[in-house]
């Protein structure tokens, strides 16, 4: 399950309102709220330097973090939304949501592939194509994967792997329903005969 949870570091905002906000945002901080759980919302300031090295890395509003807060017991959240200047498009503001150990969340997580080095179609000079390296889950967050595996054992060149060739942990499912493409075998450039290109490149669109 997962150990790699990122922490996200905060100050307790000791003001509220606009004036202890604009105070925070001259002061190089990002004035945000964490609420839920049943407790109360505590104010918080983020470093805005941090927050947006974090927002410029990718999928923020589905990563889970380890919000540490000094005076307060660490804290799983996930962004539920992030205000931004209407001119220079920099976060203003941000909201975080408190997860109870048996919330269910939506989360990206890796795909990791095995069996390469005993697949038929890779001995014979075979390419995995990694269509998706991760794969958006609905998942509780008190078990949350590492990552998910495609085991290609048995793969030969032209052979097309969807998520339903993944054993997914009990309580985890895919947040698209269809039975979109993972990955596929293809042969050596120039030789031909790969997976089926259509189904590869809708899937990829799909990203």
């Amino acid at each position: 399950m997962a150990g790699e949870i990122p922490d996200l570091i905060a100050l307790e905002r000791t003001g509220t309102g606009k004036g202890a906000a604009r105070q925070a945002r001259r002061d190089g901080l990002v004035p945000g709220i964490v609420y839920g759980d049943d407790k109360e919302p505590l104010p918080i300031n983020i470093k805005f330097n941090e927050l947006l090295k974090r927002l410029k890395a990718g999928r923020f509003l589905s990563t889970l973090f380890n919000l540490k807060v000094e005076g307060h017991d660490d804290v799983r959240v996930i962004c539920r939304g992030v205000q931004r200047d209407v001119v220079k498009d920099l976060p203003t503001h941000v909201d975080f949501m408190r997860l109870h150990r048996n919330s269910r969340v939506n989360l990206f997580i890796p795909v990791v592939i095995t069996g390469e080095e005993a697949a038929p179609g890779i001995k014979r000079g075979g390419v995995v194509t990694h269509v998706r390296s991760d794969v958006e889950l609905i998942v509780t967050a008190s078990d949350i994967p590492d990552h998910i595996e495609l085991d290609i054992t048995g793969g030969n060149i032209g052979d097309v792997y969807h998520i339903s060739d993944v054993k997914l942990p009990a309580g985890v499912k895919p947040v698209i329903e269809r039975d979109f493409v993972i990955a596929n075998i293809t042969a050596p450039a120039g030789l031909g005969g790969g997976a089926d290109e259509e189904e590869t490149e809708e899937a990829a669109a799909e990203e």
